[in-house]
C-alpha cells in the first residue's frame, strides 16, 4: 500500500501525528515521503476531513523538531555517522551525495538549511550534516524555523487554497497534486544525483593523481 492510500485510511485524528512524525523522522535523516505525506494530508483538508491549520502547524513542528534532533545528532556523531549512515542508506548517503551536501554547504551557509528543505535529498542531510560541521546553533535555528515555516505551510496553504477552487475537480487534483509531489521530489533528487555523481568523479580524479605523485616521489632515481 503506497504511503498516500495508507494516510488517507487512517483516522483523521491520527493524520496530524501521523503527517508529523513522518516530517520529523525524514529530518532526522531517515529517507520518508514527507511531502507526499504533506500533500495528502492537505488534500484531505480539502475535503474537510482534517484541518489545514492542524496540519500546518504539525507538519512545522515535525520539520522544526526534526532537524533540531538531527543536529544535534551529527554535532555528537561528526562525519563518522554519514560513513555509517552511507553504508545503510547507500542511494542516499554516499560519498558523492556527503560531498555535494557540503558543497552546498560551503557556498550557501546557513542558508542551505532554509533552501535544504525544499531539495529531497539535501533535506534529509540539512539537520545532521549542519551538526556535523559544527554550524553555530543561532544561524541553524533560524534557518530551520524559517524553512520549516515556509515549506510545511506554504506547501499546506497552497495545496488547500488551490484546491478549494477547483473542489469540483478534486479527484483529478488529487492524483495532479500527488504526482506533482512525485516528479518534484524525483527531479530534485535526479539533480542532487547528478551533482553527485560529478562530485565523485572529480574526487576520484584528485585522489588518483595524488597517489600517482606520491609513486613517482617515492620511485627511486635512476643513476
Amino acid at each position: 500500500m503506497h504511503i498516500d492510500a495508507w494516510i488517507e485510511g487512517i483516522p483523521p485524528t491520527a493524520v496530524y501525528a501521523v503527517v508529523g512524525l513522518i516530517i520529523l523522522i525524514e529530518s532526522l535523516g531517515i529517507p520518508l515521503p514527507g511531502e507526499i505525506a504533506l500533500v495528502t494530508a492537505s488534500l484531505m483538508a480539502v475535503k474537510g476531513v482534517v484541518s489545514p491549520w492542524g496540519v500546518a502547524a504539525c507538519a512545522i513542528a515535525g520539520a522544526i523538531i526534526g532537524d533540531s534532533i538531527g543536529y544535534s545528532i551529527g554535532r555528537k556523531g561528526g562525519k563518522p555517522l554519514f560513513e555509517k549512515m552511507g553504508r545503510r542508506f547507500p542511494k542516499h548517503f554516499g560519498p558523492s551525495h556527503l560531498a555535494t551536501a557540503e558543497r552546498s554547504f560551503q557556498k550557501w551557509g546557513m542558508w542551505a538549511v532554509f533552501f535544504g528543505r525544499f531539495i529531497a535529498l539535501l533535506r534529509i542531510f540539512a539537520g545532521p550534516l549542519a551538526g556535523a560541521l559544527k554550524m553555530p546553533y543561532w544561524k541553524f535555528l533560524i534557518a530551520n524555523v524559517l524553512g520549516g515555516v515556509v515549506w510545511a505551510g506554504g506547501t499546506t496553504l497552497l495545496v488547500y487554497k488551490v484546491g478549494k477552487s477547483i473542489e469540483p475537480w478534486l479527484a483529478r487534483f488529487s492524483w495532479a497534486g500527488l504526482a506533482a509531489a512525485i516528479v518534484i521530489g524525483g527531479l530534485s533528487a535526479w539533480i542532487m544525483k547528478r551533482r553527485a555523481a560529478k562530485t565523485h568523479a572529480r574526487i576520484e580524479a584528485e585522489q588518483a593523481a595524488a597517489a600517482a605523485a606520491a609513486g613517482a616521489a617515492k620511485a627511486p632515481v635512476a643513476e
